[in-house]
């Protein structure tokens, strides 16, 4: 039976590189971002939910989720949080049960489940071993200035709204620093890749 292994980080530490690299050495990543758009497509209870809960102003003019004006309501209201979570989360982990059962029956070398909020959700002892992609607070807002245009108050702003990176490190079974750049990334991946594959896995 194929190993699962859940991989997360901070915002803009590199987790998605990573996942990407697995990926390329054979694994089946799945993503519980991916997912998280998923229950939240039109005609779906989750999105139907969360206008009942904030309004039409949370859509599109086309009807979709309004991801980035949600977004900046969540990291500037942690009750907004709550109830974003206290709706998607459920769904998010009964829809990534399905899709890791699947992945598992298909028998690749390696499943990774890829969750931003691996800690956060309460799932975390799940998945072992957990592998943190970890960056700097300085790296992680300069990366976020340049990828979403922030300011450097918004990008400080995100990063204080998440679990710090060093507390993830702390409960980790893997760490992938991921300061530099991306040939060093992908070499801390190729040193982890046979551990993955030979280790076994923690008691139950």
């Amino acid at each position: 039976m194929s190993r699962i292994v859940g991989l997360t980080g901070g915002i803009a530490c590199g987790k998605s590189a990573v996942a990407a690299l697995f990926a390329a050495r054979g694994a089946l990543v799945i993503d519980a971002d991916q997912i998280a758009r998923d229950i939240v497509l039109p005609g779906s209870a989750a999105l139907s939910e969360l206008v009942a809960a904030f309004g039409e102003g949370i859509l599109t003019p086309e009807g979709t989720l309004d991801r980035p004006a949600l977004g900046a309501r969540v990291f500037a209201d942690a009750s907004v949080r709550q109830t974003v979570e206290g709706i998607t989360h459920p769904r998010i982990a009964e829809e990534s049960a399905r899709r890791l059962l699947a992945a598992v029956a298909s028998e690749p070398p390696l499943v990774v489940y890829d969750a931003a909020l691996l800690f956060e959700s309460g799932r975390a002892a799940v998945f072992r071993p957990i592998i943190v992609v970890a960056a700097s607070p300085a790296v992680q807002q300069a990366r976020l200035e340049r990828r979403d245009g922030l300011t450097a108050e918004a990008a400080r702003a995100r990063i204080a709204a998440q679990m710090p990176v060093k507390e993830k490190v702390l409960r980790a079974d893997f760490v992938i620093r991921n300061d530099g750049d991306f040939d060093a990334l992908e070499a801390a991946v190729s040193d982890l890749w046979p551990n993955l594959l030979s280790d076994p896995p923690p008691p139950v």
